[in-house]
């Protein structure tokens, strides 16, 4: 994920300070010249970078640490605050009937971004609509018509007309039924005279309640005189970072938020309408330090639930694991919820302990691996019968050849899968034996509290730090 190598790095930086419980100042010095280094890799701008190097350098040489304190984790809680203050706020997007005029470059995401916003207020229970203006880029009408039918979202769109402007008004007539409207403009390979003129037009006749900027995570120093001209030009309310499933830098759309005086609206973090995020700047930095983000991992986690199809199977409920016997049955159920979140190495990030350096230390392909293993191991289960993955510990040699030849698999494969289940079926036990209530609340906030680098893991929008 994009900005990961400024997590990695800052990590790094910040666990040569294990073991200390008191900083010198020549550790303080060491430490923010590190800092400085990851900020300036990861395209942050010069003067920002030093802005927050110098606040981190002076809070960690004028704040006295907390008793018992670490030295780590000290220093580690001014960055994370020093960064969650760069960011800001997340920008203000009230449930309620609003007008969100899209701006950028060609290239930046705009469109699919739409989309992705527009099937986001749906889930909150609003009705969007998008309104498509773009009559400059080949195909724009027909990949902003497929998004949103994907998206299952009103969309307005004319292939045929030559006036965006023309094309906004009707839209908004055509949709007014709409609670939001998600109006999609066109871009240039640059910042031209006629597409400013363009966006100042469609502007003044749809009225947005919010003008947000779209920007490619890759963007890099280019970020700022961008940001610089859409500000002037029509008023940039908030950013919309897109592509962040890349390998980019990413530092480049933090310097546009700050040059704005704005904030970000939303994240991008895939190709699907599904793969976007409205952006907290606890959760967002708590995981860029590798301390989790308990707030967007339960909110993926209550969508994957209500996405996984279980219309077929109407009598199977996750919560019977926990009392009867677990089956593959079961299994397939968990591996497609897991499949519903997203990918694998996002979810990692979310888990306090599990993403920073946990999976600092897996190979690059770990989390493709991972994914490919599920989809196997669902095409197994498929080829096997009703009985098979309700009583699997009755699956023999014979039926392990059958599978095997029937799911197109090898026979080290089904027995991958079985001893795969065998594991998870053991963890089961363990939860269904725990007992009280009072037992489970304890397991609970040991989980919470071995999490994350020093704060105690993060607590979805409290921050890590409480």
């Amino acid at each position: 994920m994009v900005l990961d190598d400024l997590g990695s790095s800052l990590r790094g930086t910040l666990d040569k300070l294990r073991g200390k419980s008191r900083l010198s100042e020549e550790d303080i010095e060491e430490i923010v010249k590190e800092i400085q280094r990851s900020l300036l890799s990861a395209d942050v701008d010069v003067s920002l970078v030093m802005e927050l190097s110098d606040n981190i350098k002076e809070r960690a040489l004028e704040e006295e640490p907390p008793a018992g304190t670490p030295a780590r984790d000290f220093v580690l809680r001014i960055v994370y605050e020093e960064l969650v203050d760069l960011i800001g706020e997340s920008t203000d997007l009230p449930l309620e009937e609003q007008t969100i005029l899209l701006a950028g470059l060609q290239g930046s995401g705009k469109t699919t971004s739409a989309a992705k916003m527009a099937w986001w207020f749906s889930t909150k229970g609003l009705r969007p609509a998008v309104i498509q203006t773009d009559t400059f880029r080949p195909g724009a009408y027909d990949q902003a018509k497929e998004m949103c039918e994907r998206a299952e979202v009103d969309f307005y769109g004319n292939p045929d007309a030559e006036d965006p402007v023309q094309i906004a008004r009707n839209g908004l007539e055509e949709t007014s039924e709409a609670d939001v409207h998600i109006v999609d403009t066109a871009g240039r390979h640059a910042l031209e005279d006629d597409l400013i003129d363009e966006i100042e037009d469609i502007e003044e006749t749809v009225e947005p309640d919010k003008s947000l900027l779209v920007l490619d995570a890759a963007i890099g120093q280019g970020a700022k005189d961008q940001a610089q001209q859409f500000d002037e030009s029509i008023g940039i309310d908030g950013v919309v970072i897109t592509k962040l499933d890349g390998t980019a830098k990413g530092g480049g759309a933090l310097t546009a938020v700050d040059q704005t005086d704005s904030s970000i609206a939303f994240l991008g973090t895939g190709e699907e309408v599904q793969d976007v995020e409205r952006f907290e700047p606890d959760g967002f930095i708590s995981r860029l330090l590798g301390m989790g983000d308990l707030g967007q991992l339960a909110e993926r986690v209550e969508r994957a639930m209500q996405q996984t199809d279980i219309e077929d199977d109407e009598e199977w409920d996750p919560e019977d694991m926990l009392t009867g016997q677990f089956t593959l049955n079961d299994m397939q159920k968990q591996m497609e919820a897991m499949n519903n979140m997203g990918p694998l190495d996002q979810v990692m990030d979310m888990i306090p302990g599990f993403g920073g350096g946990i999976k600092d230390q897996l190979p690059d392909d770990a989390m493709d691996v991972t994914q490919e293993r599920m989809r196997t191991f669902s095409v197994i289960m498929d080829s096997m019968t009703d009985t098979e993955k309700e009583y699997p510990k009755a699956i023999g040699a014979d039926q392990i050849e059958r599978i095997a030849r029937g799911s197109g698999t090898s026979e080290d494969q089904v027995r991958e899968l079985l001893q795969q289940y065998k594991m998870m079926e053991r963890t089961i036990k363990q939860f269904q034996g725990m007992g009280s209530d009072k037992e489970m609340q304890r397991m609970m906030q040991q989980m919470q509290q071995g999490g994350g680098g020093g704060g105690g893991g993060g607590m979805g929008g409290m921050g890590p730090f409480g």
